[in-house]
């Protein structure tokens, strides 16, 4: 007999540097906390994979792709080197040759055919340029392209060795008119297997689409759910089953799940096979467009970072998923301390259903965020929940999302900041612990020298400042945020505000962790394996 020993250590670090997987605990996340390794080592992830979807199909639509991997982001073996990019994705299209679900001749309203019934036999449209996009070959620089085609496809793509921790890609566009009109920013999303999407709308002047790409070799098979004030709102039927072919991307127009048009949405995205990477796409004949990224896991608290100090009008949606309501305080964060918002005191929120308050201009000209915490009646029940940000007045008002966000626990990034119109908002939302920050303004897309600076954020307060810019920056430039030894909770928002003359075009985007590392635990013993 043969007697082969393999220590726990090496195989679990194996493990970890084939699948790139990162499992972290959020602060006071009892059940992820209570899953976490007590002890161990962290190591790089050595793959990422992203997902960027159709930015849009409007003439008069710039789009800027930014990429960027933070530098010292990996040690050891195997990463000296490595590659960054992204590829075009085929769009599955109805019988007429028109992306689902975005009209032709059987949608005159918008809401005929071509979504969730057409995807089940899809034609795959393939891509007509093939060559790679913004492919990254250092870390610590950014990298850009740019398109206004209106048939700009989604985008898949990976790193690998040295730049995939930490890799992210920001999609910025800029709509000059028509219906969505303004900024529209998305952090382009790691595919997964579940996603919450509080504050979609299906009423009339909203057009939402929730675009679901597979970013993988094989088919994934998805199911959409919408819940509002009285529980489920999908039809019978109307939101299962769709199919996302390999590299392919299935736009659905969330009006076509239901009859009933009501705002205050929720939108359950569930991959039954695969996984796909899911946005949802807001376009208003009023208040402009935007994406709304997937908000964090449903938990008893959730902190949504950076209202900017003149938001005109707050909306806050929020949805209980599990099979009790939840009842929450409701603060905001600002520069002094945590306030309680007038009438306000706790929300409640059935089980399965949402629950949406206007808390209009909430900041009053001090930027804060909104920290949501079990009330003291002892309810642990689980929520998420999103804002829709209004600036501006009358003709002039653009909106922005809020989703709830993960804090960032070792490092957080985000792409495509310019010299002018940047806000980086940084929230401890916990009293008596305050956070303690290094941000680290990387060398400019064109050239420029990196800049540090640390921030301290007391504990129950918000800080919203202009960031560090690079020295000598031409271009644009990204932002990593790191929590320092013995810091407290903090979560993070970038605000990117570009104005089209009088309207005040705006974007924000959260920067929770990046999951660049995953945490090896510490063999307590070896593993033997016996072998004949």
């Amino acid at each position: 007999m043969k007697r082969t020993i393999i220590s726990l250590t090496a195989a679990a670090a194996a493990l970890a540097a084939v699948t790139g997987v990162a499992a972290l605990a959020a602060p006071g996340d009892g059940a992820a906390a209570a899953a976490a390794p007590a002890s161990g080592t962290r190591l790089p992830v050595q793959r990422s994979t992203l997902v960027c979807p159709a930015p849009s199909s409007s003439e008069v639509a710039d789009t800027t792709y930014t990429a960027f991997a933070p530098p010292g982001a990996a040690t050891g073996a195997d990463t000296k080197k490595g590659t960054a990019q992204l590829q075009p994705a085929g769009t599955v299209a109805d019988s007429h040759g028109n992306p689902a679900g975005k009209g032709g001749k059987d949608a005159k309203d918008g809401k005929g055919k071509g979504t969730a019934a057409d995807a089940g036999a899809p034609q795959t449209v393939p891509p007509a340029d093939t060559k790679p996009v913004v492919p990254l070959q250092q870390a610590g620089k950014p990298v850009t392209a740019a398109t206004d085609s209106p048939d700009a496809p989604a985008l898949t793509g990976s790193a690998d060795g040295l730049l995939a921790p930490g890799w992210t890609v920001q999609q910025t566009t800029a709509v000059a008119a028509g219906s969505g009109r303004g900024l529209q920013g998305l952090t382009c999303t790691a595919p997964d297997t579940q996603f919450w999407f509080p504050g979609v709308s299906t009423a009339a002047g909203r057009t939402d689409y929730v675009h679901l790409t597979n970013p993988d070799a094989i088919p994934a098979v998805v199911d959409l759910e919408l819940r509002g004030k009285d529980g489920a709102l999908t039809e019978s039927g109307g939101g299962e089953d769709i199919t996302v072919p390999p590299h392919t991307t299935v736009p659905v127009l969330l009006s076509t799940l239901t009859t009933t048009a009501v705002d205050g949405v929720a939108l359950h995205v569930t991959v039954r096979s695969g996984r796909v990477g899911a946005a949802v796409q807001a376009a208003d004949a009023k208040t402009g467009g935007d994406w709304l990224p997937p908000a964090a896991d449903p938990a008893p608290s959730a902190v949504l970072p950076g209202i900017p100090a003149d938001a005109t009008d707050v909306q806050l949606v929020a949805v209980a998923p599990g099979d009790a309501d939840a009842d929450v305080t409701v603060q905001l964060a600002t520069p002094t301390g945590l306030i309680t918002p007038a009438g306000l005191d706790t929300l409640h929120v059935k089980s399965g259903m949402t629950t949406t308050v206007d808390l209009k201009d909430i900041t009053k000209g001090e930027a804060g965020s909104l920290v949501l915490t079990p009330s003291g009646d002892g309810s642990t029940a689980p929520i998420t929940a999103a804002l829709r940000v209004l600036r501006g007045k009358g003709d002039s008002q653009e909106m922005a999302f809020i989703p709830a966000t993960r804090p960032v626990e070792a490092r957080g990034t985000v792409a495509d900041n310019r010299a002018k119109g940047s806000t980086l908002t940084l929230v401890a939302p916990e009293k008596g612990k305050d956070a303690t920050v290094k941000v680290t303004a990387s060398a400019g897309s064109g050239g420029g020298s990196p800049v540090t600076k640390t921030f301290t954020v007391k504990g129950g307060t918000n800080l919203a400042v202009q960031p560090p810019q690079p020295s000598g920056l031409k271009g644009s430039y990204a932002l990593t945020v790191e929590p320092q030894s013995g810091s407290g909770p903090v979560y993070a928002a970038r605000m990117l505000a570009l104005p089209q003359g009088g309207l005040p075009a705006f974007t924000i985007q959260p920067v929770p962790d990046d999951r660049g590392s995953v945490l090896v635990p510490t063999a307590g013993q070896d593993l033997s394996l016996l072998t004949r």
